[in-house]
């Protein structure tokens, strides 16, 4: 009987050009050149997949997403696209055509909040309002993304609430530093505060008779873990069944390294010589030996899949509680919570166990043309003529 092939989880990142100006991540300060991006060719190699997340940069500025949709659903059963919803039109414009896509649009908290931290004028709004026509339009996947730091995590309960109210997915994150993000000095300040939030937030998940809300409040629960500087609570497989592919064709473990580590590039290798490489293999140890403990959706999902027991152990504990408790959940059930409420580890201890480095130069994973482009102009400026000139088109 012939062997049953193995799907992978992918990520394709199809720019890395960028309008918003977050302050978490100065990605549009460091474009991709459009004739760099990755071709629809290149797309036609990828592998079959069970899962795919199409992230930027902003997708939206890419005029042919529609093509690289309607090739990855050749290679894929379900794709989510990462936006900050910018671009309400073109989005509504591809969920016409593609009804069963996801659609996460990030938002970093209520108006103000979301605002300032995203740098564009009426963000907030703007994603609010394209979220509101997904669903009146009978999208079912659609929701909000937020990286939560100091200044946003009061907002994180009531950012849920709303989701909640539009019968919408809510997804997490916390400040990472990578060359992806272009930005190494990315770090929580007020550890127990966020962390007080992330709990509110299982609690509230908890409640839910959801249990994909109750898998999620375990997500949450790692985040914890994570902003604390601990050790993953699941393996990290990525390279093994899980993949990055950037603009330029180079495909890579994740995106949370320090630096980008290439295990080929799709552009001139097919897919098996590729994944098969020597380089890969260097990559995949790299991965089993990583000590950056990264708590992302990309990575945890598939790990959650892989080691349900565990994940599985955790919410029916917490289920049992919640039959006798409002508050089924504590933070201080991490026992590096309660030592650093007890004084026996510092705020300097912990600041050591994140990714930020004040000492790192960032690596940008620009290509040398795209770098040559910022000789004599900034990235912001090169991405507003680009969507200038689109408009105009």
């Amino acid at each position: 009987m012939a062997q049953k092939e193995k799907k992978l989880n992918g990520t394709v990142i199809v720019t890395y050009r960028c309008n918003a100006r977050c302050s978490m991540c100065n990605r549009y300060k460091a474009p991709s050149r459009p004739d760099e991006e990755i071709s629809i060719e290149t797309i036609k190699k990828l592998p079959k997949m069970y899962f795919t997340n199409i992230t930027g940069g902003e997708p939206f500025i890419r005029t042919d997403l529609k093509d690289i949709v309607r090739e990855l659903y050749k290679h894929s059963d379900r794709i989510v696209i990462s936006t900050n919803g910018f671009f309400t039109d073109r989005i509504v414009d591809l969920c016409k055509e593609f009804p069963q896509i996801g659609i996460r649009i990030s938002i970093e908290g209520l108006e103000k909040t979301n605002n300032e931290i995203r740098g564009l004028e009426n963000g907030y709004q703007r994603g609010y309002q394209t979220l509101k026509t997904l669903r009146e339009m009978g999208m079912k996947d659609v929701g909000f993304g937020m990286t939560v730091q100091d200044k946003n995590a009061p907002d994180l309960v009531p950012l849920y609430e709303i989701s909640n109210e539009m019968g919408m997915e809510f997804a997490t994150a916390s400040l990472h530093n990578s060359f992806y993000f272009v930005e190494n000095k990315n770090i929580i300040h007020d550890r127990p505060m966020v962390a007080k939030n992330f709990e509110n937030l299982v609690n509230e998940l908890l409640k839910s008779n959801s249990p994909k809300k109750w898998f999620r409040a375990y997500f949450n629960h790692g985040l914890i873990n994570y902003i604390y500087g601990q050790k993953r609570l699941l393996p990290c497989d990525m390279s093994f069944d899980t993949f990055f592919i950037d603009p330029y064709g180079d495909v890579m473990p994740c995106n949370g390294t320090k630096d980008k580590e290439v295990m080929g590039n799709l552009n001139t290798q097919t897919w098996d010589e590729l994944w098969n490489s020597k380089e890969a293999e260097e990559v995949r140890k790299k991965v089993r030996h990583c000590d950056r403990n990264c708590w992302m959706i990309g990575s945890v999902s598939p790990a959650m899949h892989k080691y349900i027991w565990k994940p599985a152990t955790w919410v029916i504990i917490h289920k049992f509680k919640a039959l006798f408790t409002k508050h089924p959940y504590s933070m201080y059930e991490n026992k590096i919570c309660r030592d650093y409420r007890d004084g026996k580890v510092t705020k300097k201890d912990l600041d050591k166990c994140s990714t930020c480095d004040l000492r790192n130069t960032v690596n940008d994973g620009l290509s040398e043309a795209s770098k040559e482009q910022l000789k004599d102009k900034t990235g912001e400026e090169i991405v507003d003529a680009d969507i200038a000139s689109q408009i105009q088109e």
